[in-house]
């Protein structure tokens, strides 16, 4: 329902709205002679706005006095056409107050809209007039959204799914992982709803929910799993165990401890030190089939003095006692300040590493992506400090991962942000390059007793048969989360093979080579740009012969190398690595990346520039691909004040994309952008305002 007081006499605009819990849709149709250029919306004042969302074109600001007003700069709502609002408020909203206006800023009508009932889940379309409305052909669109009913489902559970903005009447299928668990038809407008139950199967973890066309288009939310709240165990005899716990364990470890135990009963834990004293106590609880698990994982103190450590565990039915080492063998000392981080604060690191050398750190979120990397120089006390400032609704929540490398060893940090962080699964091979003779030893990590599938991909992308004719192999993770597999090269030809690492939807990866050789080819390369600045990336292209193994070399003006590495052309001789990064405290200077391969090398000489640009700047550079995402661009601004609005446009001047950002301390934004699917490839223009400054840069899409 709709109250509406006409100001214009030839002005109209029809207003409906439904609500769904506290989230509201309101629809704005123009059905008179005057287009509209503004809205503005209000609450009384027993209810405020939590968030808010419009059309593409369209954007909206928060007034201190609570009022939202939506404008554009280059849309208007002409007569006969409609856009949607999405407002969430901090409890059940009784009516919404707006006010409609001209390009004036006069008043073209105002009224309260009276919220029914949602027909359909909330997202946001793109004004369409009526008479140009058409059906489209495909299930899943750019702008397809869908959501999953509660936000934490239960294994076993069911489930509702709501979504929008699809193909009307399109078939579409529910994934859950690889696994299809149902499919069902959109409506004539898009949209859709349906229920689903989530198999009991399926092991309680993050996974990933995909909505799918018939033509492999998707969309997906990945979500965390909870373990089932009804499951009966089979048998209340259920021993006491625990897993977790390695035999040898090193200050900053990461532990994630659980075990089996009486069903429903009490699980406490006391930790005695070496001298006997008890230093801790947790306790748990056993859920209805026997598992428990600690709340939080444990990290190994810095101080923790060396020693046999011991534990002893009980259900209240029988006791367990186990013990462990510390030692002292990693070189590599980092924890998080913190387990859990909430969105917007600031990701704090410290340790301590070997003095007087270089150490390399770089921080990815819970897709991989790199968001910060740096290369230090230790002083002669050790001590590491790394802070990543997060911003709320822009850095993804999950588990982040710290790599931190020096002198050839590497570990991984673990810190949850919005959430405790868990282990997720890393491989590592002893070497890059193997003779068809060797063995290769593949190093694997993650959760005990994690069951894992390994593949490998062949040169020519196909999979490769590893043992008793099958292209995969399952392995089972120990007690301490820890496996080496060796993998037999004997028939393997020359050339680059990747090793695929699956568990649920849980993916890593890693490259090697065999029978690569060194030496064989004259080599050229080259850098993307000649000008570089503190704390870049260095991007290397070039050519050699074909298969070739390569040493990159950073070195300082002073000749000083700062990071080594090996790599190897592709099957076509090309070069292609960005790996070397300066470090934030280069010097200014010539700075030199060597390529060496057995008596041939050459040469790249780079110019690091530390004076600062003045004013607002914009840079895109390629970023990576990732599946279910598709291509990304790397979005850089530095020098800015505030909140940033950036605006994507074609070569035609037409927007594509408006997207809003929040700087950090330093005034920079650093921001992946994934490339909406259709895209046109061609020349585009990125135009970014913050509180006081414009700037703008153009970039190509391939």
């Amino acid at each position: 329902m709709a109250i509406i007081i006409p100001a214009h006499a030839e002005g109209t605009v029809d207003a409906k709205s439904f609500s769904f819990e506290e989230t509201t849709i309101i629809e704005f149709t123009n059905t008179g002679n005057v287009d509209v250029s503004a809205f503005r919306i209000w609450l009384g004042s027993d209810n405020n706005f939590k968030s808010f969302k419009t059309e593409n074109g369209w954007i909206g600001e928060k007034t201190p006095q609570g009022v939202i007003i939506f404008t554009s700069s280059s849309e208007v709502i002409k007569p006969g056409e409609s856009i949607k609002i999405g407002i969430k408020t901090d409890k059940i909203s009784s009516g919404i107050n707006w006010k409609a206006l001209d390009k004036s800023d006069q008043q073209i009508e105002i009224g309260k809209t009276i919220a029914g009932e949602l027909p359909k889940p909330v997202t946001i379309s793109k004004p369409v007039a009526k008479s140009d409305t058409t059906v489209s052909e495909e299930g899943v669109l750019a702008n397809s959204s869908f959501r999953i009913i509660p936000e934490k489902p239960n294994v076993g559970s069911t489930i509702r799914i709501t979504g929008d903005n699809f193909g009307a009447a399109q078939e579409l299928d529910f994934f859950i992982n690889s696994n299809k668990i149902s499919s069902f038809v959109t409506n004539d407008a898009g949209y859709f709803i349906t229920t689903v139950k989530i198999p009991e199967n399926i092991d309680a973890d993050r996974v990933d929910f995909i909505i799918k066309d018939k033509n492999n288009q998707e969309k997906s939310i990945s979500l965390r799993l909870e373990e089932p709240n009804n499951r009966i165990p089979e048998s209340d005899n259920i021993p006491l165990t625990i897993v977790g716990l390695p035999e040898i364990l090193h200050r900053t470890d990461f532990l994630e401890i659980s075990g089996t135990a009486q069903p429903n009963s009490a699980i406490t834990a006391s930790v005695k030190d070496p001298e006997g004293k008890i230093i801790n106590t947790r306790t748990a609880k056993a859920d209805a089939k026997g598992n428990w698990k600690l709340a939080e994982p444990i990290i190994v103190p810095l101080d923790a003095p060396f020693g046999r450590y011991s534990a002893i565990i009980s259900d209240g039915r029988e006791e367990k006692t186990t013990s462990w080492m510390i030692e002292t063998s990693k070189v590599i000392l980092i924890k998080p300040i913190t387990l859990k981080f909430n969105p917007g604060e600031t990701m704090k690191f410290n340790g301590t590493a070997l003095p007087n050398k270089s150490l390399e750190l770089i921080l990815e979120d819970p897709l991989g992506i790199e968001k910060t990397s740096d290369i230090i120089e230790i002083d002669e006390t050790g001590n590491v400090e790394f802070e990543y400032p997060t911003i709320a609704n822009v850095d993804k929540e999950g588990t982040w991962t710290l790599i931190a490398e020096q002198d050839g060893k590497r570990e991984f940090i673990y810190a949850g942000l919005g959430e405790i962080p868990s282990i997720p699964i890393n491989i590592e091979f002893d070497k890059l390059n193997y003779k068809s003779t060797e063995t290769a030893k593949i190093s694997l990590t993650g959760k005990p007793l994690d069951k894992l599938t390994m593949l490998i991909v062949d040169p020519s992308d196909k999979p490769k048969i590893i043992a008793d004719n099958k292209n995969t192999v399952s392995i089972t993770l120990g007690q301490d989360g820890k496996k080496t597999y060796e993998l037999e090269l004997s028939g393997y030809s020359s050339g680059a093979y990747t090793a695929i690492i699956n568990k649920g939807a849980s993916k890593s990866s890693e490259v090697f080579t065999v029978g690569l050789q060194t030496g064989s080819g004259v080599i050229k390369i080259g850098s993307t740009k000649l000008d570089y600045r503190p704390g870049e990336a260095i991007l290397i292209l070039g050519d050699t012969k074909e298969n070739s193994l390569l040493t990159l070399t950073l070195s300082d003006p002073d000749g000083t190398v700062w990071k080594t590495k090996e790599i190897f052309s592709d099957k076509n001789g090309k070069i292609a690595d960005d790996s070397l990064r300066l470090p934030s405290s280069a010097e200014p200077g010539i700075w030199i990346v060597n390529a060496k391969s057995g008596s041939n090398f050459d040469n790249v000489e780079i110019e690091v520039i530390t004076s600062k640009e003045e004013g607002l700047v914009v840079t895109v550079e390629e970023g990576i691909e990732i599946s279910g995402y598709g291509k990304s661009l790397n979005i850089k601004v530095i020098n800015a004040e505030q909140t940033v609005k950036m605006i994507i446009l074609n070569s035609d001047g037409e927007e594509i994309e408006a997207l809003s950002f929040p700087s950090n301390k330093e005034g920079e934004i650093k921001q992946p952008w994934f490339i909406p699917k259709g895209t046109i490839p061609g020349t585009y223009t990125i135009k970014v305002t913050d509180a006081h400054n414009t700037a703008e840069t153009t970039f190509t899409i391939k």
